[in-house]
């Protein structure tokens, strides 16, 4: 079973975002935590709480009390620009530097290695059925 977390609209360029994303893709949860936890970079805060969110979401789907009994890990995470707000620097003999304020979206996808009771129980029972 898995579980999406999605973060809309984050007021920073989608490069430095991924810089912090490449850093836990593919990893256990309890071991992206902490290694978000001690990058000393500010995506890395966004990324903490919607990891957080994704946990949260699939505890909620799978109707259980706490993860930690199960092996959660980042299936996929990616980085999407979005949009992008100009505004205008002074510049010399009247010009006008255009700066680009850019923006990102981010999507994870949290995912359990094991099966959980429920699911092993309807996979037994589809293979009943098929028989």
């Amino acid at each position: 079973m898995e579980a999406v977390a999605k973060l809309r609209n984050c007021p920073m360029s989608p490069r430095k975002m991924r810089l912090v994303a490449d850093n836990i893709r593919g990893k256990r949860v309890t071991d992206a935590l902490s290694i978000l936890r001690y990058t000393n970079k500010e995506a890395a805060v966004w990324l903490e709480k919607l990891l957080l969110s994704a946990v949260s979401n699939w505890q909620q789907k799978a109707e259980v009390d706490s993860s930690d009994d199960y092996d959660l890990y980042i299936k996929t995470i990616f980085v999407d620009p979005g949009g992008i707000v100009y505004r205008f620097l002074p510049a010399p003999q009247g010009r006008a530097y255009r700066v680009r304020k850019r923006r990102n979206h981010v999507t994870i996808i949290i995912e359990n290695r094991n099966l959980l009771e429920s699911e092993a129980e309807e996979t037994e029972e589809s293979i009943e059925n098929e028989e």
